[in-house]
């Protein structure tokens, strides 16, 4: 039970409960990412300590937004190698979970863990934000959409607002230095109906990591027409 204790203080820290039956499930995602990551590029985090604090307990840092524990149906966009979405399910099993990730191998390990960990009320999909957000059964469907993905600010707001109901919240994991995106994302705030709400500093012990959550409400409904066409937000972001 090497890393139960951390993992126990990580939930305990953000009022949530730990038990056996999340640790088993930890250390045997963990298993399995090692294991795929020899014939996938899932992470370049490899040793088993810093899987449990890179991934699992920054994962967990989420939940330092109240907000998130009262969520019930959840996406995480770009989820990746499953975070923070899958470590957000195994500590609030009753929660409601869609993982979306446009590469499809990265979609056959996620369904083996789920598999593998009998996670039940969580799905996969396999595609682009650009085109689920369009389509009317996810389409402002969600009271919270997050994301790890690598993605300037006014991108990832493109691709993820359109996800969440007016009244829900977004809540991007990002590095340290986000004033510069904050500005720049302004006028693709105010055009996708979100508002930032709260910027929370995460630091996780005994590691360099450093992150902010930046919580964005959604206070009014998109317009139809974003998310655009795939790459456009990329190429012609929202200035």
């Amino acid at each position: 039970m090497e890393y139960f204790d951390m993992l126990k203080e990580a939930c305990e820290n953000e009022g949530l409960i730990f038990d056996e039956t999340m640790y088993n499930n930890f250390i045997q995602y963990k298993a399995l990412i090692k294991e795929w990551n020899e014939k996938i590029n899932l992470t370049a985090i490899t040793e088993d300590e810093e899987i449990i604090k890179k991934h699992f307990i920054d994962s967990i840092k989420v939940f330092e937004y109240p907000y998130v524990k009262e969520a019930t149906k959840i996406i995480d966009i770009g989820t990746g190698g499953g975070f923070p979405g899958i470590p957000m399910k195994i500590v609030k099993p009753e929660s409601s979970m869609v993982l979306l990730d446009s590469l499809n191998k990265r979609i056959n390990f996620l369904n083996e863990v789920i598999d593998k960990l009998e996670l039940k009320d969580i799905k996969t999909i396999h595609g682009r934000a650009e085109d689920f957000a369009q389509k009317a059964e996810y389409r402002e469907e969600f009271d919270l959409a997050v994301s790890r993905a690598v993605a300037n600010l006014t991108v990832l707001l493109e691709l993820c607002l359109p996800f969440v109901k007016v009244g829900g919240y977004f809540v991007a994991l990002k590095g340290p230095a986000i004033e510069d995106e904050i500005k720049d994302s302004k006028v693709a705030l105010k055009v996708l109906g979100g508002h930032i709400q709260e910027i929370i500093e995460v630091n996780i012990a005994g590691s360099d990591l450093k992150h902010n959550l930046l919580v964005i409400k959604k206070i009014k409904d998109t317009p139809k027409k974003y998310p655009r066409k795939a790459g456009t937000a990329n190429k012609n972001p929202i200035k």
